[in-house]
């Protein structure tokens, strides 16, 4: 009877045991790609040692299923909490990219349209000497100046995103609208209060009923320092010396429609496969998403909705996004042909140079020739 209850306390630990390392590992992936997803994952740490980065998260989308996730490093460096594949983290300018899919959803629906000028939803909005139309904020074209980088991190405790209008709404416009590309957060932060006024909405509410709630992007979320987030990873930055330290407290609510997002890699994947292939956006959605503009000079914008426009050396159209923020950044690459949608996300202020998504592309396509074209174009 000893002998029998030794065993059994034995086999209760093994599963036990094993199952610990199942969760402590949290990686998923396809063992029809193990040999591509070996290199992906080399890249990867080797990235994240390189820069000293506390903890990320990355994902990997093949033909409409994910392939690979897996979160590596810390997501608390004081506690010694690792990262895992549903770790939140700030995704900084990336953060657009929600914004302006709602945007074209709420122009679907009729409920926005793209020719009125912002005046027109936005009564109190000061007179532009050029019309400031709808359509030219997604493609950063309105002509509004670039934000400081003060501006980027007020302080204001509780400033929404109609109040943080207030910090560029009565500037002069540096340029005609429709003529020139010139990425500013305030474009995709006038947006987010054009959808509120037009839908009584406030912005989170029209994230969830818009995109994570219908694609179920369960960890992306209005980055709020002032309620508990599930899964929220610390953050960090870059001090003297290339030392890590605690980032400093923010509250960007007000930016939430530019950079003020929290998601994750497996999140971000899952909104590029549903670009690719969905119910939910049609193919002409799809096109729109990623058409360039015209501009000043028979020239075309080399963005669309947030989307960087390239293709790489191979004649294979790319479409890409990244950011960094006090605490955080992130990318996404899509190769749309190919239906391959690679993402990730850290928790650490970082710029987004050798971000090795590009790398880990060619892992997975049929040459694997490095490709600087491209990585210039994300990076710029």
């Amino acid at each position: 009877m000893n002998r029998i209850f030794c065993v059994l306390i034995l086999v209760v630990s093994i599963v036990f045991f094993s199952g610990c390392k199942k969760v402590r590992t949290d990686i998923v992936y396809d063992k029809s790609y193990m040999n591509e997803i070996k290199l992906v994952r080399k890249d990867f740490a080797l990235y994240i040692t390189r820069n000293s980065i506390p903890g990320a998260n990355f994902a990997i989308g093949k033909d409409n299923k994910i392939i690979y996730s897996e979160g590596m490093g810390l997501a608390s460096k004081e506690l010694e909490v690792p990262m895992t594949r549903g770790n939140k983290l700030r995704v900084g300018d990336v953060s657009q990219l929600f914004t302006f899919i709602t945007y074209l959803k709420l122009v679907e629906e009729g409920v926005l349209e793209p020719d009125s000028t912002v005046q027109y939803y936005i009564k109190d909005y000061p007179k532009t000497d050029f019309k400031l139309r709808l359509k030219h904020l997604p493609y950063h074209t309105s002509g509004i100046r670039k934000a400081d980088p003060s501006e980027r991190k007020l302080s204001a405790p509780n400033l929404s995103i109609q109040k943080g209008l207030e910090s560029f709404m009565h500037d002069e416009l540096v340029s005609p609208s429709g003529w020139y590309e010139e990425v500013s957060m305030f474009n995709a932060n006038l947006l987010g209060a054009v959808m509120e006024r037009a839908t009584k909405k406030k912005f989170p509410q029209l994230l969830r009923e818009y995109l994570t709630d219908t694609l179920h992007l369960t960890n992306t979320v209005v980055d709020d320092p002032l309620v508990t987030i599930k899964g929220r990873a610390e953050f960090y930055d870059q001090g003297m010396f290339g030392k890590v330290v605690n980032a400093s407290s923010q509250d960007m609510r007000y930016c939430a429609p530019s950079i003020g997002i929290l998601s994750n890699a497996e999140d971000l994947v899952k909104l590029g496969m549903a670009i690719l292939d969905s119910d939910y956006f049609s193919k002409e959605f799809t096109r729109k998403l990623f058409e360039p503009c015209d501009l000043y000079g028979n020239y075309k914008s080399k963005m669309a909705n947030g989307w960087i426009l390239t293709i790489d050396k191979q004649g294979r159209d790319v479409n890409a996004s990244s950011g960094s923020v006090t605490g955080g950044g992130a990318a996404i690459l899509i190769y749309p042909e190919e239906k391959l949608v690679i993402a990730c996300a850290m928790n650490l202020t970082v710029g987004n140079d050798n971000i090795p998504i590009i790398e880990a592309a060619n892992h997975f396509l049929q040459d694997s020739e490095f490709d600087e074209k491209v990585e210039t174009e994300l990076t710029e």
